[in-house]
């Protein structure tokens, strides 16, 4: 429960851009102690900060209404998304994960490729839907309309059973200490079994998401495989690719 609360703390910062203590402590329900720890926890990860009498966001864009955040840096996402297309080959079985970048991976496959895709986007799925030669499978019991997918707890033992060639996944924001994150308990659980079964890793970020963070961590950024972006990166981070064999392919 206090995970979950924790998310919806995070969420209601986000949504209202900042709130007091005491908007805090009545909306969720619990004592200042109890909000005054729970600021704390949610302080470590750098997407909100103190300010006098309560907190504000830092990375609000995460939690932006999906038809909105599909505008943001919409070209870069259209870029990457084509670049990452490329990286399929007749016959994989892929994941793409839900997300603005990833949901257009479809529309630059070939007509007649044959391959197989699981996901959990509804986007995705109908876009798939217009491919004779796609097998499509599905994932999560639950529609949630602000990011347009289904989700699920549990996941692990329907997800054991796939063995999935190639996962593109998408992040709310990406740092070498806290890894590749997002802000949804439910998708979290989805994106953290996935990549446990994965023999490919790609990672589709633009510019905008690198050194930030959110609440939840659903992999460490040294398991990506390759990070498909769309502007030369941070030597920082270029020197940690290195180091880590991971692939980077830039969509300029």
């Amino acid at each position: 429960m206090k995970t979950k609360r924790l998310v919806k703390i995070e969420e209601y910062i986000h949504t209202k851009g900042s709130a007091t203590l005491d908007e805090l402590c009545d909306y969720f329900g619990v004592s200042k102690n109890t909000i005054r720890r729970d600021i704390n926890i949610i302080l470590q990860d750098g997407s909100i900060e103190k300010v006098y009498g309560g907190v504000k966001s830092v990375v609000n864009y995460g939690l932006t209404p999906f038809e909105h955040r599909n505008i943001v840096h919409a070209t870069a996402k259209e870029r990457i998304a084509q670049l990452a297309a490329a990286q399929i080959n007749p016959g994989d079985f892929i994941f793409i994960d839900s997300g603005t970048t990833t949901r257009s991976i479809i529309d630059y496959l070939p007509n007649d490729i044959n391959i197989t895709v699981l996901t959990n986007n509804l986007d995705i799925m109908n876009a798939c839907a217009l491919h004779p030669n796609i097998a499509l499978l599905s994932l999560g019991s639950h529609y949630k309309r602000e990011t347009r997918s289904f989700v699920g707890l549990h996941m692990e033992a329907k997800l054991s059973q796939y063995n999935i060639s190639k996962a593109f996944m998408a992040a709310t924001a990406v740092s070498i200490h806290s890894g590749v994150t997002n802000s949804d308990l439910m998708e979290h659980e989805i994106k953290k079994n996935l990549v446990q079964i994965a023999d490919e890793i790609f990672l589709l970020v633009d510019d905008s998401k690198f050194e930030k963070a959110t609440l939840l961590t659903y992999m460490p950024l040294a398991d990506v495989s390759t990070v498909v972006t769309n502007k030369p990166i941070d030597n920082t981070y270029r020197d940690f690719f290195e180091e880590q064999q991971i692939k980077l392919l830039i969509a300029e």
